[in-house]
Protein backbone atom coordinates (compact mmCIF):
# COMPACT_ATOMS: atom_id res chain seq x y z
CA UNK A 1 0.00 0.00 0.00
CA UNK A 2 1.03 3.52 -1.27
CA UNK A 3 0.73 6.62 1.68
CA UNK A 4 0.27 10.31 1.11
CA UNK A 5 0.18 13.44 3.05
CA UNK A 6 -1.49 16.73 2.69
CA UNK A 7 -1.12 20.24 3.63
CA UNK A 8 -2.59 23.40 2.77
CA UNK A 9 0.85 25.18 2.41
CA UNK A 10 0.54 28.65 3.59
CA UNK A 11 3.52 31.24 4.73
CA UNK A 12 3.34 30.10 7.97
CA UNK A 13 3.82 26.26 7.33
CA UNK A 14 6.94 24.11 6.47
CA UNK A 15 8.05 24.62 3.26
CA UNK A 16 7.24 22.10 0.16
CA UNK A 17 10.32 21.60 -0.10
CA UNK A 18 11.25 20.62 3.49
CA UNK A 19 8.43 18.56 4.15
CA UNK A 20 8.69 16.76 0.43
CA UNK A 21 12.22 15.43 1.80
CA UNK A 22 11.29 14.23 4.94
CA UNK A 23 8.19 12.44 3.39
CA UNK A 24 10.29 10.96 0.51
CA UNK A 25 12.55 9.76 3.41
CA UNK A 26 10.74 8.22 5.69
CA UNK A 27 8.77 6.17 2.84
CA UNK A 28 6.01 8.13 1.93
CA UNK A 29 5.17 7.48 -2.07
CA UNK A 30 3.18 11.13 -2.57
CA UNK A 31 2.73 14.80 -1.34
CA UNK A 32 -1.14 16.27 -2.15
CA UNK A 33 -1.56 20.16 -2.12
CA UNK A 34 -5.43 21.53 -2.68
CA UNK A 35 -6.25 24.57 -3.49
CA UNK A 36 -8.32 27.83 -3.33
CA UNK A 37 -7.37 31.10 -5.49
CA UNK A 38 -9.56 32.80 -2.79
CA UNK A 39 -12.29 32.82 -0.08
CA UNK A 40 -15.52 35.64 -0.69
CA UNK A 41 -16.67 37.19 2.59
CA UNK A 42 -20.20 36.26 1.47
CA UNK A 43 -21.18 32.30 1.42
CA UNK A 44 -24.10 31.00 -0.38
CA UNK A 45 -23.14 27.33 0.18
CA UNK A 46 -22.19 26.00 3.31
CA UNK A 47 -18.74 24.23 4.44
CA UNK A 48 -19.21 20.49 3.37
CA UNK A 49 -16.65 19.23 6.36
CA UNK A 50 -18.29 21.41 9.29
CA UNK A 51 -19.88 24.93 10.14
CA UNK A 52 -16.71 26.86 9.83
CA UNK A 53 -14.30 27.25 7.26
CA UNK A 54 -10.71 26.85 8.93
CA UNK A 55 -8.29 29.73 8.18
CA UNK A 56 -6.13 27.76 6.11
CA UNK A 57 -8.78 27.76 3.15
CA UNK A 58 -8.52 31.50 2.86
CA UNK A 59 -4.01 31.62 3.32
CA UNK A 60 -3.05 28.60 0.79
CA UNK A 61 -0.29 28.81 -1.76
CA UNK A 62 -0.89 28.02 -5.40
CA UNK A 63 -0.75 23.93 -5.51
CA UNK A 64 1.46 24.48 -8.87
CA UNK A 65 3.94 26.24 -7.59
CA UNK A 66 4.25 24.39 -4.20
CA UNK A 67 4.26 21.33 -5.86
CA UNK A 68 7.07 22.19 -8.09
CA UNK A 69 9.24 23.52 -5.21
CA UNK A 70 8.40 19.43 -3.65
CA UNK A 71 9.89 17.88 -6.87
CA UNK A 72 12.67 20.04 -7.17
CA UNK A 73 13.78 19.10 -3.85
CA UNK A 74 12.77 14.97 -4.26
CA UNK A 75 14.09 12.24 -6.68
CA UNK A 76 10.99 9.87 -6.42
CA UNK A 77 8.34 11.48 -4.47
CA UNK A 78 5.11 12.14 -6.67
CA UNK A 79 3.34 15.56 -6.23
CA UNK A 80 -0.47 15.66 -6.67
CA UNK A 81 -3.15 18.30 -6.44
CA UNK A 82 -5.57 17.36 -4.15
CA UNK A 83 -7.61 18.75 -5.99
CA UNK A 84 -7.38 21.62 -8.31
CA UNK A 85 -10.52 23.09 -8.72
CA UNK A 86 -11.19 23.12 -12.71
CA UNK A 87 -14.12 24.68 -13.24
CA UNK A 88 -11.94 27.68 -11.77
CA UNK A 89 -9.35 27.53 -14.21
CA UNK A 90 -8.53 28.47 -17.68
CA UNK A 91 -8.19 24.75 -19.25
CA UNK A 92 -6.02 25.39 -21.93
CA UNK A 93 -3.63 27.57 -19.41
CA UNK A 94 -4.28 23.97 -17.15
CA UNK A 95 -3.13 21.50 -19.60
CA UNK A 96 0.16 23.87 -20.42
CA UNK A 97 0.73 23.63 -16.10
CA UNK A 98 -0.09 20.17 -15.73
CA UNK A 99 2.38 18.95 -19.08
CA UNK A 100 5.18 21.80 -17.70
CA UNK A 101 5.10 19.95 -13.96
CA UNK A 102 4.90 16.83 -15.14
CA UNK A 103 7.99 17.21 -17.24
CA UNK A 104 9.75 19.24 -14.44
CA UNK A 105 9.26 16.14 -12.04
CA UNK A 106 10.39 13.72 -14.72
CA UNK A 107 6.79 12.03 -14.87
CA UNK A 108 5.85 12.31 -11.19
CA UNK A 109 2.77 14.61 -11.36
CA UNK A 110 -0.74 13.26 -10.34
CA UNK A 111 -3.97 15.32 -11.18
CA UNK A 112 -6.62 15.31 -8.29
CA UNK A 113 -9.64 17.17 -9.35
CA UNK A 114 -12.54 18.45 -8.01
CA UNK A 115 -15.54 20.66 -8.85
CA UNK A 116 -15.84 22.49 -5.98
CA UNK A 117 -18.81 23.68 -3.45
CA UNK A 118 -18.13 27.00 -3.05
CA UNK A 119 -20.51 28.85 -5.09
CA UNK A 120 -19.31 32.30 -4.21
CA UNK A 121 -15.75 31.68 -4.97
CA UNK A 122 -16.24 30.04 -8.62
CA UNK A 123 -18.87 32.38 -9.53
CA UNK A 124 -15.74 35.14 -9.04
CA UNK A 125 -14.45 32.77 -12.16
CA UNK A 126 -17.20 33.14 -14.25
CA UNK A 127 -18.42 29.71 -13.83
CA UNK A 128 -22.08 28.68 -12.68
CA UNK A 129 -22.79 26.64 -9.84
CA UNK A 130 -25.35 24.74 -11.25
CA UNK A 131 -23.77 23.32 -14.79
CA UNK A 132 -20.51 23.34 -13.18
CA UNK A 133 -20.22 19.40 -13.27
CA UNK A 134 -20.71 19.34 -17.02
CA UNK A 135 -18.16 22.53 -17.36
CA UNK A 136 -15.61 20.40 -15.36
CA UNK A 137 -16.27 16.98 -17.63
CA UNK A 138 -15.35 19.27 -21.01
CA UNK A 139 -12.90 21.09 -19.97
CA UNK A 140 -10.99 17.49 -18.40
CA UNK A 141 -11.50 16.09 -22.38
CA UNK A 142 -10.66 19.43 -24.01
CA UNK A 143 -7.58 18.98 -21.90
CA UNK A 144 -7.16 15.54 -22.71
CA UNK A 145 -7.13 16.26 -26.48
CA UNK A 146 -4.42 18.44 -26.03
CA UNK A 147 -2.35 16.68 -24.44
CA UNK A 148 -2.33 13.61 -26.56
CA UNK A 149 -2.80 15.27 -30.05
CA UNK A 150 0.10 17.27 -31.97
CA UNK A 151 -3.34 19.07 -33.92
CA UNK A 152 -5.92 19.48 -30.97
CA UNK A 153 -9.10 20.85 -30.96
CA UNK A 154 -12.80 20.56 -28.81
CA UNK A 155 -15.91 21.53 -29.55
CA UNK A 156 -18.45 21.58 -26.28
CA UNK A 157 -21.30 23.82 -24.73
CA UNK A 158 -18.56 25.79 -22.46
CA UNK A 159 -15.28 24.97 -23.77
CA UNK A 160 -14.99 25.44 -27.47
CA UNK A 161 -11.45 26.05 -29.73
CA UNK A 162 -10.19 24.64 -33.14
CA UNK A 163 -7.07 23.09 -33.86
CA UNK A 164 -4.35 24.46 -31.77
CA UNK A 165 -0.63 23.36 -31.61
CA UNK A 166 0.43 23.71 -27.82
CA UNK A 167 3.81 21.65 -26.18
CA UNK A 168 5.24 20.35 -23.96
CA UNK A 169 2.91 17.27 -23.69
CA UNK A 170 3.43 15.10 -20.60
CA UNK A 171 5.84 12.98 -19.50
CA UNK A 172 3.36 10.13 -18.52
CA UNK A 173 1.54 8.68 -21.37
CA UNK A 174 -1.55 9.38 -22.72
CA UNK A 175 -1.45 11.89 -19.31
CA UNK A 176 -0.82 12.03 -16.22
CA UNK A 177 -3.63 9.89 -14.04
CA UNK A 178 -6.91 11.77 -13.22
CA UNK A 179 -8.24 11.26 -10.36
CA UNK A 180 -11.69 12.57 -9.29
CA UNK A 181 -12.45 13.89 -6.11
CA UNK A 182 -15.99 14.06 -3.90
CA UNK A 183 -18.68 12.31 -2.41
CA UNK A 184 -20.36 9.16 -3.41
CA UNK A 185 -22.40 8.62 -5.53
CA UNK A 186 -22.44 11.66 -7.40
CA UNK A 187 -17.88 12.00 -7.91
CA UNK A 188 -18.09 8.30 -7.89
CA UNK A 189 -19.85 8.50 -11.51
CA UNK A 190 -17.54 10.91 -12.99
CA UNK A 191 -14.68 9.48 -11.62
CA UNK A 192 -16.26 6.61 -13.92
CA UNK A 193 -16.80 8.29 -16.74
CA UNK A 194 -13.86 10.23 -17.26
CA UNK A 195 -10.90 9.72 -14.64
CA UNK A 196 -8.08 7.30 -13.98
CA UNK A 197 -9.64 6.68 -10.14
CA UNK A 198 -11.10 8.12 -7.48
CA UNK A 199 -10.55 10.33 -4.61
CA UNK A 200 -13.22 9.34 -1.94
CA UNK A 201 -14.77 11.45 0.88
CA UNK A 202 -17.17 12.10 3.72
CA UNK A 203 -19.08 15.15 4.48
CA UNK A 204 -21.55 16.25 6.75
CA UNK A 205 -24.48 14.77 3.86
CA UNK A 206 -22.44 11.96 3.27
CA UNK A 207 -21.71 10.19 6.52
CA UNK A 208 -21.71 6.17 5.01
CA UNK A 209 -18.05 4.58 5.74
CA UNK A 210 -15.59 4.54 3.05
CA UNK A 211 -15.05 0.89 3.79
CA UNK A 212 -18.90 0.22 2.74
CA UNK A 213 -18.68 2.97 -0.18
CA UNK A 214 -15.29 1.40 -1.94
CA UNK A 215 -17.09 -1.84 -2.83
CA UNK A 216 -19.97 0.15 -4.81
CA UNK A 217 -17.90 1.94 -6.37
CA UNK A 218 -15.77 -1.08 -7.78
CA UNK A 219 -19.67 -2.43 -8.72
CA UNK A 220 -20.66 0.73 -10.45
CA UNK A 221 -17.39 0.81 -12.79
CA UNK A 222 -18.44 -2.44 -13.70
CA UNK A 223 -21.86 -1.89 -14.52
CA UNK A 224 -20.30 0.68 -16.80
CA UNK A 225 -17.97 -1.67 -18.68
CA UNK A 226 -14.74 -0.40 -17.06
CA UNK A 227 -12.38 -2.81 -15.38
CA UNK A 228 -12.67 -1.76 -11.70
CA UNK A 229 -9.18 -2.96 -11.29
CA UNK A 230 -7.96 -0.40 -13.39
CA UNK A 231 -9.08 2.93 -11.44
CA UNK A 232 -6.97 3.71 -8.31
CA UNK A 233 -8.40 4.95 -5.27
CA UNK A 234 -6.67 6.97 -2.97
CA UNK A 235 -8.34 8.31 0.66
CA UNK A 236 -7.45 11.28 2.02
CA UNK A 237 -7.86 12.93 5.32
CA UNK A 238 -7.36 9.46 7.43
CA UNK A 239 -5.95 8.94 11.03
CA UNK A 240 -3.12 7.01 11.76
CA UNK A 241 -5.44 3.82 12.90
CA UNK A 242 -3.62 0.66 11.96
CA UNK A 243 -7.07 -1.16 12.01
CA UNK A 244 -8.26 1.09 9.61
CA UNK A 245 -5.49 1.20 7.05
CA UNK A 246 -5.66 -2.39 7.06
CA UNK A 247 -8.81 -2.81 6.10
CA UNK A 248 -8.14 -0.64 3.23
CA UNK A 249 -5.56 -2.80 2.12
CA UNK A 250 -8.19 -5.65 2.25
CA UNK A 251 -10.38 -3.43 -0.31
CA UNK A 252 -7.09 -2.73 -2.36
CA UNK A 253 -7.35 0.87 -1.94
CA UNK A 254 -4.00 1.91 -4.09
CA UNK A 255 -2.90 5.01 -1.52
CA UNK A 256 -4.06 6.44 2.01
CA UNK A 257 -3.16 9.93 3.45
CA UNK A 258 -3.22 12.07 6.20
CA UNK A 259 -3.82 15.19 6.21
CA UNK A 260 -1.16 18.05 8.45
CA UNK A 261 -2.08 21.27 9.75
CA UNK A 262 0.35 24.24 8.17
CA UNK A 263 2.37 23.54 10.87
CA UNK A 264 6.14 24.11 11.06
CA UNK A 265 8.90 21.05 11.37
CA UNK A 266 8.70 20.78 15.39
CA UNK A 267 5.07 19.69 15.04
CA UNK A 268 5.17 18.14 11.80
CA UNK A 269 8.42 16.03 12.10
CA UNK A 270 6.86 13.78 15.10
CA UNK A 271 3.76 12.98 12.98
CA UNK A 272 5.78 12.11 10.16
CA UNK A 273 7.51 9.64 12.62
CA UNK A 274 4.62 7.78 13.74
CA UNK A 275 3.52 7.61 10.22
CA UNK A 276 6.34 5.81 9.04
CA UNK A 277 6.02 3.55 11.54
CA UNK A 278 2.57 2.40 10.66
CA UNK A 279 3.87 2.02 6.94
CA UNK A 280 6.51 -0.32 8.10
CA UNK A 281 4.36 -2.26 9.91
CA UNK A 282 1.32 -2.05 7.35
CA UNK A 283 3.60 -3.37 3.92
CA UNK A 284 6.49 -5.29 6.57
Amino acid sequence: MKFGASMFFTDYSITPAVLAQALEARGFDIVWAPEHSHIPLSRKTPFPLGPELPKRYYDVMDPFVTLTAAAAATQTLKIGTGVCLITQRDPIQTAKLVASIDQVSGGRFVFGVGNGWNQDEMENHGAVFETRHKLARERIEAMKAIWTKAKAEYHGEFVDFGPMMTWPKPVQTPHPPILIGGAFPYSARRAVRYGDGWMPQTTASSKTPLTEVIPRFRQMAAEAGRDPASLRIAIGAQPPDRALIESYRTLNVDTVSTSLDPAKEDVILPILDHWADIIRRVNG
